[in-house]
Order: C-alpha cells, then sequence, then structure tokens
C-alpha cells in the first residue's frame, strides 16, 4: 500500500509508471477474458441460434485486430519504458520537487553516506559530522544524494515511501537521488536476503521540517558518541535487532576507508592497489601487499577460509605451484595441464 500512496516525488513517478503500465495491458487482458467468457457462453453445444461455420478459416478484419492492438500497446509501453528509464535513472540528479514545483537553483542538496552491515544500517553526514545507526531523517523538499556501499554481503537499501530499491554492495559505491515531501516517520529496509538477521535490519527514516531537522541533528549531537576507527570495528561486527545509536562525530574519511575495503588497520586500500595496477603494477616486491589485502577473515579462528578471505592467486591446500621458464610460479594448473612430473595424458579422440 505505501508503494501505491508514497511521499516522495520519485516513489510518486514509479507509481505513476506502475498504475500506466497496467492500464495499458488491461487493454488486452479485459477484452480477452471478457470474449473467452462469452465465446463459451454464445457457441456452446446447446445454443441451436449460433451460427455453425466448420469451414471457416480467415478473416481479415479479425486478423488487423489480433495484431494491430499489441502491436501498439507493445509501441506505447517501449515508448514509457524508455522515457522513465532514462528520467527515472537513480544516478541522474533531481531537477524538481514535484510535478509543480522545480528546485530553486540555490538549493544545496543533503549528502547521506550509507553503509549496509551485519545487520544494521550505518548512515553518515559528512557536512554535518555526525552519524547514525538504524535511523535516518531529512528535511521535507530537500534533494537528498544518497552514496551507497556495504561491509560483507550485498543488500538492498530500500524506503518505500521515498524511492526505489538500489543495491549495497562491498567495495562498490551506488547512487540514489530522492526527495521527500511530506513530513511523517517511513519504514526503511533491506530488500536482498543477506543472512540470520536479515528480518529485523530495519530503519527509520524521518521526514522533518527544516526546523525539526536542525533540532534532531542538535539532539544527536549531544546524545551521541564519537565514532572512530576502533568504534566501527566494534559496531561491524554481526548483530541483531541493533538500538538506534547516535554518534555526533565521525572520522572524515572512515566512509572512504569501508568504502574501499581497508577501515582495519594495516589494511591496503582498494583504491590504492587500483592505483598500483594502472600504474603497472609493483612488481615481485609486491608480494608482501597479500596480506593487506585480506578481507573478511571472520572465521579465520574456527579454521574456516571464507571466498573473500583468499585471494585469487592463492592456491588450494596441498597443490604445489608450477614454475615458469622466467623463475616465477603459477598458483593454479589450467585444466589438463601437468606440473612437469608426468607426461600430459593422450587425447581422447587419438586412434593412433
Amino acid at each position: 500500500m505505501v508503494v501505491m500512496a508514497p511521499s516522495g516525488d520519485i516513489a510518486m513517478q514509479q507509481r505513476d509508471l506502475i498504475v500506466i503500465s497496467t492500464v495499458l495491458m488491461l487493454l488486452i487482458i479485459i477484452p480477452v477474458i471478457f470474449l473467452t467468457l462469452f465465446f463459451a457462453w454464445r457457441y456452446r453445444r446447446s445454443n441451436t441460434a449460433a451460427t455453425y461455420a466448420p469451414e471457416w478459416h480467415h478473416s481479415t478484419r479479425l486478423e488487423i485486430v489480433i495484431w494491430a492492438a499489441p502491436l501498439a500497446i507493445i509501441i506505447a509501453l517501449g515508448a514509457v519504458t524508455w522515457i522513465s528509464t532514462h528520467k527515472l535513472d537513480p544516478y541522474r540528479p533531481l531537477d524538481r520537487l514535484d510535478a509543480e514545483r522545480a528546485i530553486p537553483a540555490d538549493t544545496k542538496p543533503l549528502i547521506v553516506e550509507v553503509v549496509a552491515l551485519d545487520w544494521k544500517w550505518l548512515f553518515f553526514y559528512p557536512e554535518l559530522g555526525i552519524a547514525t545507526v538504524n535511523e535516518l531523517a531529512a528535511p521535507v523538499d530537500m534533494p537528498i544524494n544518497f552514496k551507497i556501499t556495504a561491509s560483507s554481503v550485498m543488500n538492498s537499501f530500500y524506503i518505500p515511501a521515498l524511492a526505489g530499491q538500489i543495491y549495497a554492495m562491498p567495495g562498490m559505491e551506488t547512487k540514489l537521488h530522492a526527495v521527500i515531501n511530506r513530513e511523517g516517520e517511513y519504514d526503511g529496509f533491506s530488500a536482498n536476503y543477506s543472512g540470520a538477521g536479515f528480518s529485523h535490519m530495519r530503519f527509520k527514516f524521518h521526514g522533518l521540517t527544516r526546523e525539526g531537522f536542525d533540532a534532531w541533528v542538535a539532539r544527536v549531537k549531544q546524545q551521541g558518541t564519537m565514532l572512530n576507527r576502533d568504534a566501527y570495528l566494534k559496531l561491524e561486527k554481526p548483530s541483531e535487532k541493533e538500538p538506534v545509536r547516535y554518534y555526533a562525530g565521525a572520522d572524515a574519511d572512515l566512509y572512504n576507508a569501508i568504502l574501499n575495503m581497508c577501515a582495519t588497520p594495516g589494511k591496503m586500500c582498494m583504491n590504492e592497489m587500483m592505483h598500483i595496477d594502472m600504474m603497472g603494477g609493483g612488481g615481485k616486491e609486491s608480494a608482501e601487499n597479500r596480506e593487506k589485502l585480506r578481507y573478511d577473515g571472520r572465521h579465520a579462528d574456527e579454521g574456516i577460509v571464507t571466498p573473500a578471505a583468499m585471494p585469487a592467486a592463492e592456491a588450494p591446500a596441498g597443490s604445489e605451484p608450477a614454475e615458469h621458464s622466467d623463475g616465477n610460479s603459477m598458483q593454479h594448473d589450467m585444466p589438463g595441464m601437468s606440473n612437469g612430473a608426468d607426461p600430459a595424458p593422450a587425447q581422447l579422440n587419438n586412434n593412433n
């Protein structure tokens, strides 16, 4: 019901798209259902007054209707889809507050950085210097620019009253532009299953007046603590049914460290590794970076290696690396290749 009666302009446009698409499809579905029932009744066996034409096989007028009507609807749906796909692109900055009001030229959007944790939501307000857990707020009629990432598995950031869902993925940043047009308290949650605590991965989104938002920010600063690296690493650990938390301050580079998967001390940031790759690589000396690039070793103390914790170059236990002619080792052999100890097997289709 919230999807069909939202409070944000983007969600309203998405609602309208659902209605338009449904009506266009019903233009075919309703006549087909009606004619199916009508034919079953009109040409029933007991109705001897109905026309009986066993040799009939073609009607040009029927063919025109049967092909032209669906074709027209497909063209209309295609046009609506093309326009709305570009107009409602979540990465596209807003150009209006609602159907009747454009965004004033001097309006500065509110930037919110979102991190999906196991199993709670962390929100940074970088321009205000605050952060919250499982509570989000924004002024009414102010554009909001969301930057979204995750710390471990993929989630989906979704506030039905505000806009459509956007995926949150570790090591990646997705974006969403939206605006809330009415005051109120709205539900937000993860729309993508992410493990044991998924059902309770919910938060409240408050649409407030400018004065109400300023009071909310002041309350966060008054009641909150400091979110530094140590506090974040404790917060990052999997937990369920987390209460709302306020942070009066947060490390300025913490969100970027989470995004680049290097919030843990001693880890190399992903953007640093990409810079090394862009410059041509670090050569043999870069082997020491291997430990710095390990990520998500939550089960290491149990002797379990998660897929994210095993670097791509690491060989399975018990395997021996093959040596290249230049002295470098290759950790994985291709299927059918030997390590040099045994001859290659004969081809199955070799008749000699």
